[in-house]
């Protein structure tokens, strides 16, 4: 039994696309086999729309099918290369062009947010739209206090519509997962949690605010990218008020070139920008399409629009930059290798054969610029791959497969000679060694040194409770010869580690003790002793030795 509002939403779907013309694209989804007769009713509609370019009735169609499909068409608009220039150039305009809502419908929203009339916390309010997208909409103000600012409000009853579109997407993810044999692999339901979560997140403009504030404070000082101030007291849940930036929107190459603006400088700082704030900080800004982005001559970067952002796992964190830095290495054996320890293929997978066919892929696309790499292809051969060897999607890293497409689509357009390799490939060694020199582990030692000290005592305590289970047949294990030689060399490495910590702890206190005597010796008159530093040393020693392996 199809759910009735399913069938209602497929129906005004189905009515909104045949409408605008784009009849063939009902004729030919599967999805739409139980309502598609509807094209045979509708002729007197849509034959005068298929007089206008289909660029603008896809267009046209996102906007009137909500804020879901605009995303959408805002992701696809950074592909140019992947598109028609004449459906690219279109799509564009979802960015910021998407139609407003009533300015007296905003001014109300944002009086009730504010308890406050607008004429009370503004000098200057513009009615006129400063832009205009599928969330929210923007107004340009002036506070009391002098400052240029950006209203953003969000959109009347956009939750609700929201929530529609995602119940929608969750039917066709669990259809999918019951008569799709492909469903297991691609993970439907848990991409489409996924999209959820990130998508009703970008509806709390208070969230969007804190993500600017942090954002704000991991570029403070930098020269490459500025986020603008938030005004907290004028933040609330449907309205954000924030600073007004001003700068040449990216998608604008023609006023970029006569401003003088290097595409080479900003092109490379555009993928460090991202590297960045994936290993860097390890929170990213994952909405990068060109209506978020404006540049400064010569070539710094200005973003605003924050609903949107990422974060990994450590584990995932690592797996990533390890893989990034093998495919940068042409290591495949170590890519395959690794795809098949993070679990991302079946652990039957032989790695030679995984190996050659991840080479088979790579490898045409080095050494060549982005113009003159075909991505459709690549990604068509890549999916091949993945398909072959039963590979899973990993929905925590949508997100962030998204952000790269749009940074690489970015680069394509700024400056095609642009090798993307090369350029991300420096950064991710020197974040390598900064993460493994002395200075890094001695400060991982440090910070675990409180829960070392709380964790030990009890260890003597979780032995003796795990014997005992296991004397009193308590204890189910199921483990695999390999399983246990790995936790047995994982419980030798821990023990040295514990041992090692220990010694260098009381090493280091020791030194301090003496350190101690030796000042008040030192303020005496008398000369004070090497022995600190020895002992400081061989505590040193032993905390570099616990952890060199960690």
């Amino acid at each position: 039994m199809i759910n009735p509002k399913l069938l209602a939403r497929l129906l005004h779907i189905n009515w909104v696309l045949v409408s605008h013309g784009l009849d063939e694209v009902v004729q030919k989804t599967h999805l739409f086999r139980p309502v598609r007769y509807l094209v045979q009713f509708s002729s007197g509609v849509w034959l005068a729309r298929r007089q206008q370019p289909v660029g603008l009735r896809i267009r046209l169609a996102l906007e009137d099918l909500g804020p879901i499909f605009v995303k959408f068409g805002q992701a696809l608009s950074t592909r140019k290369d992947l598109l028609p220039e004449d459906i690219a150039n279109e799509l564009v305009k979802l960015q910021d062009k998407v139609p407003p809502f009533s300015v007296t419908e905003a001014r109300q929203l944002i009086e009730a947010q504010l308890g406050s009339a607008i004429d009370d916390v503004f000098s200057e309010f513009d009615n006129e739209v400063l832009a205009s997208a599928s969330v929210a909409q923007v107004h340009a103000a002036t506070l009391k206090t002098g400052e240029d600012v950006v209203v953003k409000v969000l959109r009347p009853d956009i939750e609700q519509r929201i929530r529609i579109d995602i119940g929608l997407l969750y039917e066709v993810a669990q259809l999918a997962e019951k008569f799709w044999p492909e469903a297991k692999r691609l993970r439907p339901v848990e991409v489409v949690a996924e999209f959820e979560k990130t998508i009703l997140d970008e509806l709390d403009l208070i969230r969007e605010a804190g993500n600017a504030a942090k954002l704000r404070r991991n570029f403070e000082k930098s020269d490459i990218l500025y986020i603008p101030k938030i005004y907290w007291p004028y933040t609330r849940t449907k309205v954000l008020v924030m600073e007004r930036v001003y700068g040449i929107p990216i998608g604008d190459l023609e006023s970029m070139e006569e401003a003088g603006v290097d595409f080479k400088v900003l092109a490379e700082r555009g993928v460090e920008i991202f590297f960045t704030q994936v290993f860097r900080d390890n929170f990213f800004h994952a909405d990068m399409h060109p209506g978020n982005i404006f540049v400064s001559p010569p070539a710094k970067y200005t973003a605003i629009d924050f609903g949107i952002v990422g974060t990994l796992t450590i584990s995932d964190q690592r797996y990533l930059a390890e893989n990034f830095l093998a495919f940068f290495n042409r290591d495949y054996y170590r890519v395959a290798e690794m795809h098949v320890a993070s679990g991302w293929v079946p652990s039957t997978t032989r790695i030679e054969e995984f190996e050659s066919a991840i080479r088979t892929v790579c490898e045409p696309i080095f050494e060549k610029p982005l113009k003159e790499i075909s991505f459709g292809l690549f990604l068509l051969r890549l999916f091949e791959t993945a398909r072959r060897f039963d590979m899973q999607v990993q929905p925590q890293l949508v997100l962030l497969q998204k952000t790269l497409l749009n940074i690489e689509g970015l680069g394509r357009e700024l400056y095609p000679e642009l090798d993307l390799w090369q350029t991300a490939k420096p950064f991710l060694e020197d974040w390598f060694k900064e993460r493994l020199s002395p200075k890094a582990k001695l400060k991982k030692v440090i910070d675990n040194i409180p829960l070392m000290a709380e964790q030990l005592p009890e260890m003597p305590a979780l032995a003796f409770r795990v014997l005992d289970d296991a004397g009193k047949g308590k204890l189910q294990v199921n483990l695999t010869a390999k399983d246990l030689a790995s936790i047995r060399n994982h419980l030798i490495d821990n023990q040295r580690r514990i041992v090692s910590s220990v010694m260098g702890a009381t090493f280091i206190l020791v030194a301090t003790m003496i350190g101690l005597t030796d000042y008040a010796l030192l303020v005496s008159g008398d000369d004070a002793s090497v022995w600190p530093w020895v002992f400081g040393a061989i505590g040193g020693i032993f905390f570099i030795r616990a952890h060199q392996n960690s």
